[in-house]
């Protein structure tokens, strides 16, 4: 048995998770790792689009500024088969429909008035709505078998007015209202697109009495894809709860674990060991599985790029590619063994792991790996060196404070004690941002690039240039 279903995940669909809903890779970037991809053992993309993705009509409010082309999604899903990586596209259809439901053109389908997260499923117009984009989506992935419907974290389901009326009556409940959602949506996929299976994230269902599962029916028209991210992953928990789904009437599944972006909503830097040890918990669930019981369809090793789509950028891309290497390889060898480590050493061009440390000497020859190395450099160190001179140098607290600096006076002997390692720490830093910037502006937008600046690196850079500036103010008045 346990050897069945090693087999099954390693001839199952291994699927990168690419976010766009923030920093979004230009295409000439993915020209350059989805080969690396292919070699290290996937062979299948979830992309999820979000505001990224060229909708048209009344839809073309939803392209973020530099949205990609439609000859841009040719192009992706052009090298996507030149590396034999099949394309499973996303679209949100009823929570995390931020992007959507910000704009004023579509505000009023908006399950709570005063929030943007969740569509109101009582709406005729609403259906509508995800009709039209999932059309415009599979419109330009005509070769896909897969369309991921999302239906993850619909929060505040049945607080709208609509919705409280509805459950008023006796007969109606939460998790009848999910469901008769899911369904429509599913049911105009298969319906307008017969060569395509839905698929959806498994939280909402989780707490769901089986019996509503069954009499739903939506196993026979969605697959679920169980999702967790922590080493700390309950295997016997989860056998049950795929059991569960399986009495429920869905014989096909897919799994999601994460390789990066489930540490922390502003995490720059990827611990490896974290999301190998929950790779190997998610080993154990598929070993742990009755042979025969379900059909596993794939793995999705997601790669969050935003919790949602206000929140800052986690941890970016070329940064996590060691992680996702490890990942992959470990699915692929079943552990993270000497096979699978050496495979990863070879493609990336590292020769010293390191999983267990946020801070890595050897971050390879791979492309991004510049980034990689000064995005460290800078989480690991610009902060901490600002804040250690400018909160523990006894010259600059004792005789250049902040009402010094208001007054515009130091002393002109003891200055010497600090002016001089305050040039020299912002001629670094300059230098470090600089090259981090041209470097971001190779792989990313110029938005995603001042983003990442503004939150990482100017904060710390702008103090101690407003210290060198203060310096030479008092200076010069005291000339």
């Amino acid at each position: 048995m346990e050897h069945s279903n090693k087999t099954a995940i390693q001839k199952a669909v291994k699927l990168v998770h690419l976010d766009l809903k923030g920093a979004p890779p230009r295409i000439s970037y993915f020209a350059q790792v989805f080969p690396l991809f292919s070699q290290l053992g996937a062979n299948g993309l979830l992309v999820e689009y979000e505001d990224m993705f060229p909708y048209e009509g009344r839809l073309q409010v939803l392209r973020a500024n530099h949205a990609y082309s439609k000859a841009e999604i040719g192009e992706l899903l052009e090298l996507a088969k030149a590396n034999e990586l099949e394309v499973i596209p996303l679209v949100q259809t009823f929570g995390h429909m931020e992007f959507v439901l910000k704009h004023k053109e579509f505000c009023s389908l908006r399950e709570v008035t005063t929030l943007s997260n969740a569509l109101n499923p009582h709406k005729d117009e609403a259906m509508k709505l995800v009709q039209e984009m999932i059309d415009q989506m599979l419109a330009l992935h005509p070769a896909a078998r897969w369309l991921h419907i999302g239906a993850d974290e619909v929060y505040c389901l049945g607080e709208g007015e609509e919705s409280k009326v509805w459950l008023s009556h006796s007969q109606n409940h939460l998790s009848k209202l999910l469901l008769s959602h899911l369904a429509k949506v599913a049911k105009h996929v298969i319906t307008t697109h017969p060569h395509v299976r839905p698929l959806i994230w498994d939280d909402m269902l989780r707490t769901m009495e089986v019996s509503f599962l069954a009499e739903s029916g939506l196993g026979q028209i969605v697959d679920p894809m169980i999702w967790y991210y922590s080493p700390d992953l309950d295997v016997k928990e989860t056998v049950n709860l795929i059991e569960k789904y399986q009495h429920g009437g869905f014989s096909r599944l897919w799994i999601a674990s994460s390789y990066k972006g489930s540490t922390g909503a502003n995490q720059c830097v990827t611990l490896i060991t974290h999301h190998l040890d929950n790779h190997r918990q998610w080993l154990q669930v598929v070993q742990a599985l009755p042979e025969g019981s379900v059909e596993l369809q794939g793995i999705a090793l997601t790669g969050w790029q935003r919790y949602d789509h206000f929140s800052v950028l986690c941890e970016l891309l070329p940064v996590a590619i060691p992680s996702l290497a490890v990942c992959l390889q470990t699915v692929q060898h079943g552990d993270f063994t000497e096979e699978a480590e050496a495979a990863v050493r070879r493609v990336l061009g590292i020769s010293d792991m390191e999983i267990d440390k946020y801070v890595r000497e050897d971050l390879g020859t791979f492309p991004g790996c510049d980034i990689a190395k000064l995005v460290t450099q800078v989480s690991a160190y610009l902060k901490v060196t600002v804040d250690n001179f400018l909160e523990g140098n006894r010259f600059i607290g004792g005789w250049f404070s902040q009402y010094h600096r208001k007054h515009k006076f130091v002393h002109p002997l003891l200055v010497q004690h600090f002016e001089p390692e305050a040039h020299e720490m912002l001629a670094k830093w300059n230098s470090v941002a600089e090259e981090l910037k041209e470097a971001l502006a190779r792989i990313y937008y110029p938005d995603a690039v001042e983003e990442w600046m503004e939150e990482h690196v100017n904060p710390s850079l702008g103090r101690i240039r407003d210290l060198v500036h203060d310096i030479a103010e008092a200076k010069g008045d005291q000339a």
